[in-house]
């Protein structure tokens, strides 16, 4: 299934996007998309009849705002360095164990909400990167396979981060990822059922319509199940929780002098295949 949240930001409604395109509305069966749903089996089913019998009603998407697909996250745990290709454009050494740093669950936005350029930033960055959203309480997991049955879906998410924050003004990367709107989500959460294999995605990122990151998930250095396996171990994942698994090659950070780091203006579009686009305007906050 392919679940969403529309409507005005803070009042969103769950909805769900069938196999021929039609938007549905789902608030006559679910109040929301979120960690209770994500974590009921049984409501997930309803919900793939309701959705085989066609009996949900359509929804007029023309200028409906797509809202982030998850309602109340708990947190945000990020992968850093998690691809060949970035680890090698940055000149980093590809780590022994997953990068581990965390954003605010408050930097979640919807897919095309505009994200906002930091007062004094000189070096925001786009990453595109594929989202894992749990499904099921995950403590000490014994294995990517058992990680793996802890995912409820997958989604687009975009790690915006504004590189001297991170890397230039000491203590830990928090500080150039944490900034207002810097985690747009979505359009949809695909269950897990719908992606067979996390590590055959390809991911794409363009600015102002030239292409800029064109990878595969099969790069990763960590897979999606052992990121998760190894996350459960030094913190508890929670339904609702979102994990982001790092970014191929292609980033602003990665290239020659002077670095096209992001501004006011700038449009930033993203995809990940199945997973479906995003498309950002920045303006100055």
């Amino acid at each position: 299934m392919k679940l969403l949240r529309v409507g005005p930001a803070g009042a969103e409604r769950p909805a769900l996007l069938d196999q021929d395109g039609t938007l549905r509305d789902l608030s006559a069966l679910v109040t929301d998309v979120d960690p209770a749903l994500l974590s009921d089996a049984a409501a997930l089913d309803r919900l793939r009849a309701a959705a085989g019998a066609g009996v949900l009603p359509p929804l007029d998407a023309a200028g409906l705002r797509i809202g982030p697909p998850v309602a109340r996250i708990g947190k945000v745990v990020c992968i850093g360095l998690n691809y060949h290709d970035h680890a090698r454009e940055t000149g980093a050494e590809p780590p022994a164990e997953p990068v581990v740093f965390l954003k605010a669950a408050d930097t979640v936005v919807g897919p095309h909400d505009t994200v906002l350029v930091p007062r004094g930033s000189r070096k925001t960055d786009w990453e595109v990167e594929l989202a894992v959203v749990i499904g099921r309480t995950a403590r000490c997991l014994d294995s990517a396979e058992e990680a793996l049955a802890h995912v409820a879906g997958y989604a687009v998410t975009h790690d915006v981060s504004e590189r001297e924050f991170q890397l230039e003004r000491g203590g830990t990367w928090d500080k150039g990822k944490n900034c207002e709107t810097f985690n747009p989500l979505g359009p949809w959460l695909v269950t897990a059922d719908e992606v067979p294999d996390p590590q055959d995605l390809r991911l794409r990122l363009w600015v102002n319509g030239e292409l800029k990151q064109d990878g595969s998930t099969a790069d990763q250095i960590f897979p999606v199940g052992e990121v998760v396996r190894y996350v459960s171990h030094f913190m508890t994942l929670y339904p609702g929780d979102v994990v982001n698994t790092g970014t191929p090659a292609g980033v602003a950070m990665g290239r020659p002098e002077p670095k096209p780091y992001l501004r006011a203006g700038d449009v930033v579009e993203l995809e990940i295949d199945g997973l479906g686009r995003q498309r950002q305007e920045l303006k100055d906050a």
